[in-house]
């Protein structure tokens, strides 16, 4: 049966993004205010499914430590659901991704008129800078900036590995770094077509102490991680080799 539901889920998946895909040509064309509002729509019916389809239940906890206005959430990234998750728990999200995902048919066009940061990661110090340039225009229209520190997808449990991205950021715009846990990857692993029943949660931290350089934040966020694995029963990441979090 699980492996029914999530066919049905994958088939609701793709038929949803082709057919809000193609609608969006008009919003793309005359319509730009309204690109986050429709992305959020598109996300919710993805989540809605995931949760009448597939018994996929969400939780999200520790919502009183978000800043009313802009941040950084430095987000365990375990599953593609971690995409989709927080397109409708802020008001305002923004994602730092690949850029190969703006060349994406129907769904690129949409993330680059909604305001997604793409970092070409094979660009070095320009790709740092439009970097940091985007955050800057992010914070000013009072974004709340998602980061997946790791660089990519993680199973449950993996030793931390962060990239430095998140410490850049951080000194640049002096926005508040707000660690998130997650267990996404126990119900919708990294490349998992199946999706097993159950809840997944979402654990938002307190703020990290702020004006901590590049060799304290990294280890700062991966402490925040464990302990909030540990206190709330989550997978709980192995500690990464002083090498990682090395400035």
């Amino acid at each position: 049966m699980t492996v029914l539901r999530a066919f049905v889920f994958n088939l609701y998946f793709v038929v949803l993004t082709l057919v809000m895909g193609i609608a969006a040509f008009a919003i793309r064309l005359c319509g730009k205010k309204y690109a986050l509002a429709y992305a959020k729509l598109w996300t919710g019916l993805t989540l809605r499914g995931l949760e009448r389809i597939c018994r996929i239940d969400i939780q999200v906890s520790g919502l009183e430590h978000l800043p009313p206005g802009p941040c950084l959430l430095a987000c365990q990234h375990q599953s593609m659901f971690d995409t989709f998750a927080w397109m409708n728990i802020v008001p305002l999200p923004t994602y730092v991704m690949k850029r190969e995902l703006e060349r994406i048919p129907l769904v690129g066009p949409m993330l680059r008129l909604t305001g997604m940061i793409g970092v070409d990661r094979n660009a070095g110090a320009k790709a740092l800078r439009a970097l940091l340039a985007e955050a800057d225009r992010a914070a000013k229209e009072g974004r709340q900036i998602i980061i997946f520190p790791e660089g990519t997808r993680t199973p449950p449990g993996a030793a931390i590995k962060l990239q430095p991205g998140i410490a850049a950021l951080s000194a640049h715009t002096g926005l508040p770094v707000i660690p998130v846990a997650t267990d996404a990857g126990l119900h919708w692993g990294p490349k998992a077509l199946v999706k097993t029943p159950g809840t997944i949660h979402i654990v938002v931290g307190r703020p990290l102490p702020a004006g901590l350089k590049r060799a304290q934040l990294l280890p700062a966020i991966g402490s925040a991680w464990q302990d909030l694995c540990t206190q709330n029963g989550l997978p709980v990441p192995s500690a990464a080799s002083p090498a990682t979090t090395s400035a």
